[in-house]
């Protein structure tokens, strides 16, 4: 019997001091301890509203990014800055495919700004505006102002010659509707009526559907050539 008494001591006393939960209530209620929940860094949750639409589809990502070291491609992870990071994870691409220019660093500052048909700013805007901030600060050159004028701007080129930069077309509503700049590994950067500023694959049920095309500038073609020639 006393055996029994003390090995039932031994366990509940035991787990008391190795479970910070059960060690507070066995000081009662007038202990005054507190007890600290910690966490593991590196690690945040965003869950951002998405507003469902019946003309796109409603996936959007969130609209910040917090990533451990460990979530990231296993490739130059020490050298990598957060911006590489995110848009490795967010292109499923390597992390040194990621350049670090105004093409990532303006997607990244407009990433998650709501759709406003007609908007230009960061309270709203639309596809086409989008296009126009992206090129004025990456290419350093103007595109119209609408989707069907930018098609008709550019040059026409095939799915498979896509370079970073260039854009792609979709009948979302009746002819040359949306736009967006294509970036690498199938996937393109626009803003959508049912998420805001966000990525999307081309592949996407919805948006192969409605793909119309694709076309280049030529000031693309001479980025382009330039950050080639510069990389080892």
């Amino acid at each position: 019997m006393v055996k029994t008494l003390l090995l039932s001591t031994f366990f509940v006393g035991g787990i008391a001091s190795f479970n910070p939960v059960l060690a507070q209530k066995s000081k009662g209620p007038n202990s005054g301890a507190k007890t600290e929940v910690k966490f593991l860094e590196d690690i945040q949750l965003d869950i951002a509203p998405t507003t469902v639409s019946l003309v796109e589809p409603a996936t959007k990502p969130p609209t910040t990014f917090a990533f451990s070291k460990a979530a990231a491609p296993a490739l130059d992870i020490e050298k990598a800055t957060e911006l590489q990071l995110k848009f490795s994870i967010l292109l499923d691409t390597e992390v040194e495919e990621i350049a670090i220019n105004h093409l990532y660093q303006n997607i990244d500052e407009w990433w998650g700004t709501r759709y406003q048909y007609g908007g230009s700013t960061k309270n709203g805007i639309d596809c086409s505006a989008f296009m126009q901030v992206l090129y004025t600060c990456h290419f350093g050159t103007q595109l119209p102002r609408t989707a069907r004028e930018q098609f008709e701007t550019t040059t026409r080129i095939n799915r498979e010659e896509l370079k970073e930069g260039d854009l792609v077309f979709f009948n979302t509503r009746g002819g040359v509707s949306h736009v967006g700049v294509y970036l690498q590994n199938n996937k393109f950067a626009h803003a959508a009526t049912s998420g805001g500023v966000m990525i999307s694959d081309l592949d996407e049920a919805y948006w192969a559907k409605r793909y119309l095309g694709a076309g280049r500038m030529a000031k693309v073609e001479e980025t382009n050539s330039i950050a080639l020639a510069g990389r080892p």
